[in-house]
């Protein structure tokens, strides 16, 4: 951590210019005298280089920019407080961006594992079908697969519509249970 201090000391050299206005003296005279001790605190809460430059940047273009360049009452605690709020900010920002990707990633596991549901259900329902006494796979056959009337069905097989209703009624309920066991 003493390596990353340094390196930002050695920022602070190159980043004054000569021509810096007299108005704007007083917050890189604050950057020099508390940005070791802010460095340390956006280290312990981000854990991480690339966020604490942006906390620590965030905290200075704020304080550069406070109340149209006037100087704040306490410049320590003006700092460190837009410090830690810049800090809370990007941890929020990383908590949003991780539950969306966990949440798309929680959406496409269960509708690939819905997919395969609806596929075994379709391969559970066509052996069941093909597991019906003959009459009630073919009624169920030609009303659901083939969607014909209960009178066509009827005239295909030689009942009447109203038996047809039945042995499809029938057919359901042994499917029914049939599946209920498989999935139980």
């Amino acid at each position: 951590m003493a390596d990353r201090t340094i390196s930002i000391e050695l920022m602070w050299d190159v980043a004054i210019p000569k021509s810096l206005e007299s108005t704007q003296r007083w917050i890189l005279s604050a950057m020099q005298c508390h940005g070791r001790e802010l460095i340390n605190m956006l280290w312990r809460i981000l854990g991480n280089e690339q966020d604490v430059c942006d906390a620590y940047q965030d905290t200075f273009l704020k304080l550069a920019h406070h109340q149209f360049s006037s100087k704040p009452d306490n410049i320590k605690a003006y700092v460190f407080r837009s410090a830690s709020n810049s800090a809370v900010s990007i941890l929020r920002r990383k908590l949003i961006e991780k539950n969306k990707i966990s949440s798309v990633a929680e959406n496409n596991t269960s509708h690939t594992s819905g997919e395969l549901n609806s596929g075994l259900l379709q391969e559970s329902l066509r052996t069941g079908i093909a597991r019906l006494p003959d009459l009630l796979r073919d009624v169920i056959t030609l009303r659901d697969l083939a969607d014909l009337s209960y009178e066509q069905v009827g005239t295909i097989l030689g009942i009447t519509p109203a038996t047809a209703r039945v042995y499809r009624c029938k057919a359901v309920q042994l499917l029914s249970v049939w599946l209920r066991k498989e999935t139980g």
